[in-house]
């Protein structure tokens, strides 16, 4: 509006002005018409210089709260007025402020994530090697009673070193992952393959913990692309995680179905499961409830949060359902391969 009013008097002042000299070429009288252009070319200039005073000093306003932002305080607002113009430089700079708001509140927040990443791989990492020096000291140290107990030890450190070996390559992956350097090979493959492929390392386990296999997987092709170590490390991933945490259930379920669009490939037991409170952070880094954080169920916290990365670098969705004793389900889906 303003902008408006400024080009108006300054259309006006320019038509006066050459009022003024067109009666300067023809030599009009100089009269009262002449003495009533110069009043309102005078009047006209000074509420130009009025308006213009006035936007200098709603610029510097706008620079005192942009300083303001620039120094943390993302909880300044510019105010619009009647300039248009104005105004839309104004709604840009608050939305700016807003993102600013939003981006430093998560910058906190993830700075929180990482500092508890980073205490809980300093204790996964601890642990076991604490352990480790232990018995090591002992075997140095002739502790061992017989030969028998020896051996005992050595096979106790060969668990710790292989569960630390694991830890440290998991978060070597996911370090990759973050930075983007997975390859992918996307190419068509038989879901439904390398379910039953992914499920044939899981047999000495199932047996040795008396695990009951129930397994309904099409016997036709399933075809789909997606990358092929990918799929199967995010199969490893659920299962393994099913069988640390759903043994005691004595059941473990793998299903493949299909809707219109895409395979969803369902693993589930009948284990303690997980409490309301934790199903929505389960794919987070590192992230165990107290009971996981028992040494005897081993984990490095991170299989899950691999497999939901690498699942939706695949196009695909991951998600989890519990009934605690019930029933507990980790699904995920691959879109279908339309050849």
């Amino acid at each position: 509006m303003n902008r408006d009013k400024s080009t108006f008097l300054i259309i006006l002042q320019l038509l006066i002005i050459t009022s003024l000299v067109i009666m300067d070429l023809v030599n009009q009288p100089q009269g009262i018409f002449r003495g009533v252009l110069f009043t309102m070319l005078f009047v006209i200039t000074g509420i130009l210089l009025f308006m213009r005073f006035q936007f200098i000093t709603k610029l510097k306003g706008i620079v005192v709260e942009l300083k303001r932002a620039i120094h943390g305080n993302f909880n300044t607002r510019l105010l619009a007025n009647d300039d248009h113009i104005l105004a839309e430089v104004i709604f840009s700079i608050n939305e700016l402020i807003e993102q600013l708001d939003k981006f430093q509140v998560q910058t906190i927040k993830s700075e929180a994530v990482r500092k508890s990443l980073l205490s809980n791989i300093s204790h996964d990492i601890r642990t076991p090697l604490t352990s480790i020096i232990g018995y090591v000291d002992a075997l140095k140290d002739d502790i061992a009673a017989s030969e028998e107990e020896k051996q005992e030890y050595l096979a106790i450190i060969s668990k710790k070193a292989n569960s630390l070996k694991q830890l440290i390559d998991e978060i070597f992956h996911m370090a990759k992952l973050d930075a983007d350097e997975v390859p992918l090979k996307e190419e068509s493959l038989d879901f439904a393959e390398i379910a039953r492929e992914s499920l044939i390392e899981f047999l000495p386990v199932l047996k040795k913990y008396d695990i009951e296999l129930k397994v309904r997987i099409p016997e036709e092709n399933c075809l789909i692309m997606a990358d092929r170590l990918s799929l199967l490390r995010i199969i490893r991933n659920i299962i393994n995680n099913a069988v640390h945490y759903g043994r005691e259930g004595k059941v473990l379920g793998i299903e493949l179905t299909e809707t219109a669009r895409e395979y969803q490939l369902l693993v589930w037991d009948r284990g303690p499961g997980i409490s309301k409170v934790n199903l929505s952070r389960v794919f987070e880094r590192m992230y165990r409830s107290d009971q996981s954080r028992n040494p005897l169920n081993g984990g490095s916290g991170l299989g899950l949060a691999i497999a939901k990365a690498l699942v939706e670098k695949n196009r695909g969705r991951i998600w989890v359902e519990s009934i605690p004793w019930e029933k507990t389900t980790f699904g995920f889906s691959i879109p279908k391969h339309n050849e």
